[in-house]
């Protein structure tokens, strides 16, 4: 790569040479025909003559070559800004885990890096202990069943009972009515004793028979409460197993406990699962799958991970010296990662805005303050792992002032050049010492040699800084062509 891009600035240099050259004989026969005293001036032939600045051509072939691009000199607030490297991540929100709730051998439905929707079925599990849960289920809801049905069978029998126990009581009292007029008439010389004593005997025969009702009575009672219990116990189970059933097939109880119609007839739904269904909670991006299709897998063992990529957030180091000007609430700016080559570059205005949030904690060995920024807006450039810069505004002009990249200023030695777009002649280029203001870091306050709508060289403004370096030095002037022309004219 380094050799091809020498290659490409040593015959751009030469393309510019040859260029110069041809347009220099032009120039000398134009000069015969038209005389060396017919009035020309030649301080009117280029804008900058006066200022010190040259003129290069810069047809569309050099251009191309070069990889030359403009950029408009705009109005800008220079802004006093804190600038620190850091990266994108995503957000703890971001990131959604599927795991397997129940062992089985999974079938994988999506892929890695598709999309996926609210709804749309990630894996299924054929799993041998869904269908021992299904018999769980199926012998809870046997034990309902079984257990309703005995606790009808209890309010008839203790309903005959009672009336049984009232009958006996009845009986006792009649008995006993008996035995005090046998005994009265027994006081006044009359009656028989026999009859007393039969009397006597039927009411210890009706005690004896109400005790035994109101026993198997208490016997009912106990048995039906007995049974009441195992009724709720049963359907606590029930439920737990629904609650499990839910996390594993993602539908909650009512809708497992709801009846559908198979070819078996009516069923409730959980029977009607053959195969546990894992849905996407949320839409996003498959990141990264755990296993392969067909795998055996455990319980809990990691099967897909989906994403939201548009939940980003961008982490940056800063220093705790700072934490003078360093706030919560301040504007702050992710700027484009530096380019690795001409033309690849991402465009100076695709930052991102954002509100500055300071970490909790600082790191006491590194002597920093982690730095968090949500952007309102993400661009295209935004990834996870994409590192950049964080600028931080902690002060601004009062006004917009004339401002170009700093990428655009090359540096001759001590001076600083850049190259302006010729007016007049947009395939030249007019060199010049830049008179240099305010800089931000990103944007160059220029204070004089430039107007509104102006354009300068952005990418290959170094390679025609190589091609020019030296021009003024060698003493000459320029011709408003662009052709050098040594001594005096």
């Amino acid at each position: 790569m380094i050799r091809t891009m020498i290659a490409l600035v040593v015959f751009s240099i030469a393309a510019l040479f040859l260029l110069s050259c041809d347009r220099s004989e032009s120039i000398e026969q134009r000069v015969v025909e038209h005389g060396e005293d017919d009035g020309h001036d030649h301080s009117s032939e280029t804008e900058a003559t006066a200022t010190g600045s040259d003129r290069v051509a810069i047809p569309s072939a050099v251009r191309s070559n070069l990889g030359i691009t403009f950029v408009k000199v705009e109005r800008r607030r220079i802004e006093q800004t804190l600038r620190v490297p850091g990266r994108f991540e995503y957000l703890p929100t971001a990131r959604r885990e599927y795991r397997t709730a129940i062992p089985g051998r999974v079938e994988l439905l999506a892929e890695q890096f598709q999309r996926v929707e609210v709804g749309d079925v990630l894996y299924r599990i054929d799993s041998p202990s869904w269908r021992e849960m299904q018999q769980q289920l199926a012998d809870a809801e046997a034990q309902i069943q079984r257990f309703g049905a005995r606790l009808e069978t209890f309010e008839p029998l203790l309903a005959a009972h009672e009336q049984h126990e009232e009958s006996l009581y009845e009986s006792v009292a009649v008995w006993n009515e008996r035995v005090d007029q046998l005994k009265s008439v027994r006081e006044m010389g009359g009656g028989r004793i026999d009859e007393l004593a039969q009397a006597r005997a039927a009411v210890a025969s009706n005690r004896a028979e109400l005790a035994s009702v109101q026993e198997k009575k208490a016997e009912l009672h106990a048995n039906r409460q007995q049974t009441e219990a195992d009724l709720r116990a049963s359907v606590a189970r029930l439920n737990y197993l629904l609650d499990s059933a839910s996390a594993i097939v993602s539908l909650d109880r009512e809708q497992l406990a709801s009846t559908v119609e198979t070819d078996h007839g009516t069923e409730p739904r959980w029977a009607a699962v053959n195969t546990i269904e894992v849905v996407a909670t949320e839409a996003g991006i498959v990141e990264a799958l755990g296993l392969t299709n067909g795998s055996w897998a455990d319980e809990k063992t990691p099967v897909m991970t989906v994403v939201q990529p548009d939940r980003l957030r961008f982490r940056a180091s800063g220093l705790q010296s700072d934490l003078g000007v360093l706030k919560d609430g301040l504007l702050a700016r992710i700027v484009p990662p530096t380019p690795t080559a001409v033309g690849r570059a991402v465009p100076l205005q695709d930052t991102m805005n954002g509100t500055l949030t300071l970490g909790l904690a600082g790191d006491p060995n590194d002597r920093t303050l982690e730095l968090f920024v949500i952007p309102d807006e993400l661009r295209s450039w935004a990834r996870p792992g994409v590192s950049a810069q964080l600028e931080i505004v902690t002060d601004a002009t009062a006004s917009p002032e004339l401002s170009i990249p700093l990428a655009a200023v090359q540096r001759d030695g001590l001076s600083p050049v850049i190259f302006r777009r010729a007016p007049d002649n947009p395939n030249e280029a007019i060199r010049m010492e830049a008179d240099l203001g305010k800089d931000d870091g990103r944007w160059v306050v220029l204070l004089s040699g430039v107007r509104d709508g102006d354009e300068v060289v952005l990418d290959g403004a170094f390679q025609l800084m190589l091609a020019t370096s030296g021009s003024i030095q060698k003493g000459g002037h320029f011709h408003s062509d662009g052709t050098f022309h040594e001594g005096e004219d």
